[in-house]
């Protein structure tokens, strides 16, 4: 079987073998991951590589591989007797996380304020012009990567290794929860229109105004999922 055939395909002049069997991994891991976020493969379903393996086509042991890298992110429970599961959050998990997560956005917003770059802000900008762009098209799936990638750019502007370990763990095993919470016209302007006042308090350096506004971002994000849930 090729295991490029459905997923990559090597270019001409690549590196040897080891270099493509990481890329067939990374593209593996991407894939699966973008199916579990996109609810292809719902909490609960099991995993089951010959079928997987069939459809993606690919051999068992990179799949094999993929799926405990998921699992070490927490979007994937290797269950005794049953295998590898899609990980299931009750409600309560899923408010716990976005408790915690408000609280360290809203000291990431205020961190940022006071010691990121002017171009590392801009950086930021740019990352938000797409995804409105995203918006306007009505790709969710590429908006919803972005508006992720905005929140771990704010975080890292905080420059605090630790807030940014604990953030990005957690906002991995809500990937999933936090792109049902874009489901509906109404429900997506309302993140929009928030995400609209994020960076414009990003760039006023307005410390209290992003920290409010991360905090009213996580704590609407709840709101939009907890009926889902």
């Amino acid at each position: 079987m090729d295991e490029t055939s459905s997923l990559q395909r090597r270019p001409e002049g690549s590196g040897p073998g080891p270099i493509r069997r990481t890329a067939l991994h990374d593209t593996l891991v991407n894939h699966l991951r973008d199916m579990i976020i996109e609810g292809d493969l719902e909490p609960g379903t099991r995993l089951h590589e010959g079928q997987l393996g069939e459809q993606l086509g690919v051999s068992r042991t990179p799949l094999r591989e993929a799926i405990k890298y998921l699992a070490s992110e927490g979007l994937v429970e290797l269950v005794p007797s049953r295998g590898a599961v899609v990980k299931r959050f009750s409600a309560k998990d899923v408010k716990d996380m976005l408790t915690v997560l408000r609280s360290l956005e809203e000291l990431a917003g205020k961190l940022a304020c006071e010691v990121a770059s002017d171009n590392d802000i801009a950086g930021v900008r740019t990352l938000h012009d797409e995804m409105i762009d995203c918006y306007k098209a009505g790709d969710r799936l590429r908006y919803y990567k972005l508006n992720q990638d905005i929140h771990s750019a704010i975080v890292k502007l905080s420059q605090n290794a630790s807030l940014a370990d604990i953030h990005i763990m957690l906002q991995t095993r809500l990937k999933r929860i936090r792109f049902i919470g874009h489901e509906g016209p109404e429900k997506w302007a309302s993140a929009v229109a928030e995400h609209e006042e994020m960076i414009s308090a990003l760039e006023a350096r307005d410390q209290s105004r992003l920290s409010e506004v991360l905090g009213r971002h996580l704590f609407n994000a709840w709101d939009r999922v907890r009926d889902t849930l």
